[in-house]
């Protein structure tokens, strides 16, 4: 059995992982890294950059499609699946072979390949060949697609948003269950490149959103492209050769079965650390597993443990993987001189079509407590300028601000190019900017952030009228 002595021990090298370990070494402190199954990143490997590639193949797809408004005619649109999925994978490849290199960099004393368990807590087991005493640790362990119990060991047919970066072929049909952001994204992007798609989703969600006449507007938006089954319950499925056997329960109880190549869950993704041993580090621990921790130093409790990442499933993205992985790095590198780190304002973005993002606060984080104290700004992009002459007029904006300081708060939207819009608004979030100063920015002619500005016109009327019960307006033709 070897034997380590160590700083700080990572457990995980996704993006929190590398970035832990940086900051740690940073500090000083003699690091080692834990890895129990593939090097590269969730992102890299299974999630935002392989996906955006099967969505640029759609969007190419869907252009050729729908040009004969602007009288403009492809002709015949020939999809070649085997074509589209080899440039997936390789270029996946290309984006892991990037995260390889930095794993690679390290000292390969620093490296340890293995599962890891907490024995106690300040010792691991990494598989039975290592014990390793650590001063600190960062458990960095990330996520993986939730599996639903109703759909067990039924069959190849029955895959997740892992297996689909993987296959060689487009498929016939799918079945997604789930409407959350992975879903959608691929549920969307197979729909365009010709596969048969059908949605279930248990609820009424769509993506990340919470506010209701934003949500009203994108399951309007949403549905008059895809084929979407609220309020649905999976009751079972069987592999019947090719082909999965789904059935689903409706709205009102009624079962029916419908046969898909494919059975995809993308019902969401859970953390890594139900099999690390969590029960021998003393740590209190919620519901769900996960260790009770502050998201501004990412420390578990008063310990010497750090988690970050997916595995402490706050912000499940990697824009705030690596700001963890900072936090909990740095202080385990210096601990126990714990400080907190920079938090930056919440965004997060869907790549369907319109887009579906939030930033700032959510409308339902400002509804907490019972009693509204926000205005609300609205504009709908039907009629915006911009937006109608890329035939792209769809979708909706809300901002929101606080009375008395005028303070902007936050936004949610299903909205053309709103992957650029929430970027604006989540910086003026940052910056604490008032609904005044953001108007007095520059706004160019014709762009779809006019539409932005008619919002903000909207909601600065609404904060003078001291009202927050505001109905969503049309921008003006033109703007």
């Amino acid at each position: 059995m070897n034997k380590l002595d160590v700083d700080v021990a990572i457990i995980g090298t996704g993006t929190a992982g590398m970035t832990a370990y940086r900051a740690a070494r940073a500090q000083g402190a003699r690091v080692v890294v834990i890895e129990s199954g593939q090097y590269g990143t969730t992102c890299a490997r299974v999630g935002c950059m392989p996906s955006k590639l099967l969505i640029a193949a759609a969007e190419s797809a869907h252009a050729m499609q729908h040009s004969a408004p602007f009288g403009v005619h492809a002709g015949e649109v020939r999809i070649d699946g085997p074509a589209v999925m080899e440039r997936v994978r390789r270029e996946r490849d290309r984006f892991v072979g990037f995260v390889l290199e930095g794993v690679e960099s390290f000292p390969e004393q620093d490296r340890l390949r293995g599962h890891a368990r907490f024995t106690g807590p300040h010792t691991l087991l990494v598989d039975d060949h290592t014990e390793i005493a650590a001063a600190r640790v960062v458990i960095a362990t990330g996520s993986t697609p939730l599996r639903l119990p109703a759909l067990e060991n039924v069959g190849p047919g029955i895959v997740t948003s892992d297996d689909v970066f993987y296959w060689d072929d487009l498929p016939k049909s799918v079945a997604v269950i789930g409407t959350g952001v992975i879903g959608l994204e691929l549920g969307q992007a197979l729909a365009r490149l010709g596969v048969r798609v059908k949605f279930y989703a248990r609820g009424g969600s769509i993506a990340q959103l919470s506010d209701p006449e934003v949500l009203r507007t994108a399951t309007r938006v949403l549905a008059e492209e895809l084929d979407i089954g609220f309020q649905s319950k999976v009751v079972g499925a069987v592999q019947e050769g090719d082909d999965v056997a789904l059935t689903v329960s409706d709205a009102l109880g009624v079962e029916h079965t419908e046969r898909f190549q494919f059975v995809l869950m993308a019902a969401g993704r859970t953390p890594n650390v139900h099999d690390i041993g969590l029960e021998h580090t003393g740590l209190a621990r919620g519901p769900d597993g996960i260790p009770a921790f502050d998201p501004c130093t990412m420390q578990c409790g008063t310990s010497h443990i750090f988690i970050a990442g997916d595995a402490n499933n706050e912000r499940p993205l990697l824009h705030d993987a690596a700001d963890h992985g900072k936090i909990a790095g740095d202080n385990a590198g210096r601990y126990p001189d714990v400080r907190p780190g920079l938090r930056r304002t919440p965004i997060a973005v869907a790549f369907t079509e319109p887009n579906i993002a939030t930033l700032g606060e959510s409308y339902r984080s400002l509804c907490e407590g019972g009693k509204r104290k926000f205005a609300v700004g609205a504009v709908s992009f039907a009629n915006q300028g911009r937006s109608r002459v890329m035939l792209q007029n769809k979708g909706m904006l809300r901002v929101y601000a606080e009375f008395g300081s005028r303070r902007f708060l936050g936004a949610e939207m299903i909205a053309p190019r709103a992957e650029h819009l929430a970027h604006t608004l989540s910086w003026a979030v940052q910056m604490r900017m008032t609904v005044d100063q953001m108007l007095e920015m520059p706004f160019y002619h014709p762009v779809i952030e006019e539409g932005v500005r008619t919002a903000l016109r909207d909601l600065a009327h609404c904060l003078a009228k001291g009202e927050s019960d505001v109905d969503a307006a049309d921008s003006e033709p033109g703007t």
